[in-house]
């Protein structure tokens, strides 16, 4: 009977201890499971490689970093540009949410709206998309009452218009490129006509679909323009380059509502930093990492512009800067051969 009881306890402690022993071991693997949940996967689609977007990719991972989120530590990001092909931003937003990343930040629009498309669940983060309403992704700008929030680069159209007056004002035709298949840039023309004819100005349009198109449709257009207008269309900022050679050589001046077209070869940008909207965007992303909603935080716009003029360009077509201008904007050079 001793015997007997001596060999339940034993049979007992080696249950219990093999039950402790397998809570211990789940409680490990727990404890690494919520090691590698507090790891944060993020997915980043950008549309087109350009300075502008590069420039708020960049500002993006900075402003989460600001907010404690870091590469390597607690979140880890996976970058990959559609170069340019409206396809390949929906195999790519499909592929991040089939991964189940835990937020997607979609720079440029048609980057947004494939990841809008893709997923009404995993919190998605823009910027550089102009009219986030019209674009199909927000109800509103104070709530989005979708899965969406970020930043928009919309422009004043009369502050473009009013400096294109101030440094040109003998223009009476103003040419505009941009792609017609990008919803933001559409959008920018018909306020552009509006704005502009109420000015007595005349728009020409020089519709592209593809940064090939550029040298003969804009060639064939710059002799019937006093001015180009570039707004923030992904497809010609591709093509800058290209842009500010074409219409140097012509003698048009290039007002850009972002500042790379001025670097060149365009005259003159009063536009925002694509660096500080993707920073903004980051701050965002941040807030949704620690629990907020997307619909709870603002789409918001930046409120400070800077005026860029290109010096080079200015001397070469003999444009005279109004000294109160030129005190109060950033000065580059080139772009002219």
């Amino acid at each position: 009977m001793v015997g007997k009881k001596k060999l339940a306890m034993l049979l007992c402690t080696v249950l219990v201890g093999g039950i402790l022993a397998g809570c211990g071991k789940g409680a490990t693997d727990s404890n690494q499971g919520t090691t590698s949940s507090e790891v944060k996967n993020i997915g980043i689609l950008q549309i087109v490689q350009h300075d502008a977007l590069d420039s708020a990719n960049k500002g993006f991972v900075d402003g989460l970093k600001e907010k404690g989120y870091e590469e390597g530590k607690n979140i880890k990001i996976e970058q990959q540009n559609a170069q340019g092909e409206i396809a390949n931003t929906q195999t790519i937003a499909k592929q991040f949410v089939d991964s189940k990343k835990d937020l997607i930040f979609a720079i440029a629009t048609p980057s947004a709206q494939a990841v809008y498309n893709a997923t009404k669940e995993i919190p998605e983060v823009f910027t550089a998309v102009t009219d986030p309403v019209g674009a199909g992704i927000a109800k509103d700008l104070k709530s989005s009452e979708t899965n969406c929030t970020g930043t928009s680069d919309m422009v004043s159209m009369e502050e473009q218009i009013d400096l294109l007056k101030k440094l040109i004002p003998n223009a009476k035709t103003v040419g505009v490129i941009y792609n017609t298949s990008e919803p933001n840039s559409v959008g920018q023309v018909d306020e552009l006509k509006k704005v502009a004819e109420a000015q007595g100005l005349a728009v020409k349009e020089i519709s592209i679909t593809n940064v090939n198109e550029i040298n003969q449709n804009l060639a064939s257009a710059l002799g019937q323009i006093d001015v180009l207008y570039t707004p923030t269309d992904n497809t010609v900022a591709s093509g800058y380059a290209l842009v500010g050679k074409l219409c140097v050589d012509k003698n048009v001046p290039i007002i850009g509502a972002e500042a790379a077209v001025v670097e060149k070869g365009g005259l003159a940008s009063i536009g925002i930093d694509y660096y500080k909207l993707g920073e903004e965007a980051g701050y965002k992303a941040a807030e949704i990492l620690g629990g907020k909603k997307p619909s709870d935080i603002e789409i918001t716009m930046l409120k400070d512009k800077t005026l860029t003029i290109n010096t080079d360009v200015a001397k070469k077509l003999n444009i005279t800067i109004p000294s109160d201008m030129e005190a109060n904007a950033k000065e580059v050079t080139g772009g002219v051969e």
